[in-house]
């Protein structure tokens, strides 16, 4: 017997130029196998966007066409694509409300500019590609060098070498907010 342990559950990962391969496709995967339905979100619906390592992926919707009431979580994934994807108003104000709400955010190595400039930051532990953490700190945050922080909803790690541990932890917050844990 399969367990599906996030079925139910809806987790948009945000998408744009230059993403970090790995860090959209291993969690793509892993929250797909454990039952969640994932929809890939960016500046446009429908069209293709390359990782840094030239594999393509469709958006599936808009941020003008998501709320935080539609979705479980986000995942942000790191390679320049933060750096895209933060320069959309309505992109950070999604991640804003999903933490607001106390929905599952998480994002890797360069993701932390994203919670940077949605103004998220301020007195929660966090880690990221150390090339950011002067970002991060003055964002108000306090950095940690671990493959993985989990600060309530909030979920963080450095490289695509964490994604083990980035994707366990995302699953783990998932499951405690269907259980009505905090």
């Amino acid at each position: 017997m399969v367990v599906m342990e996030l079925e139910g559950k809806r987790v948009a990962i945000l998408v744009d130029e230059i993403y970090q391969d790995l860090e959209v496709w291993y969690p793509y995967y892993r929250l797909r196998e454990a039952g969640a339905e994932v929809i890939t979100v960016a500046a446009k619906a429908g069209e293709s966007y390359k990782g840094k390592y030239g594999y393509p992926i469709v958006a599936d919707r808009s941020y003008e066409q998501v709320g935080a009431a539609d979705f479980d979580g986000v995942v942000i994934p790191g390679g320049y694509a933060p750096d895209h994807i933060r320069r959309h108003a309505k992109a950070n104000q999604f991640v804003r409300d999903m933490d607001a709400q106390g929905k599952l955010v998480a994002a890797i190595c360069h993701a932390g500019w994203v919670l940077v400039s949605a103004g998220i930051l301020k007195g929660r532990r966090v880690t990221g590609f150390f090339a950011i953490k002067d970002d991060l700190v003055n964002a108000g945050a306090q950095f940690e060098d671990a493959e993985v922080v989990v600060d309530r909803n909030l979920v963080t790690s450095r490289k695509p070498d964490d994604l083990p541990a980035f994707c366990r932890a995302m699953i783990e917050v998932l499951k405690r907010q269907a259980s009505g844990a905090r």
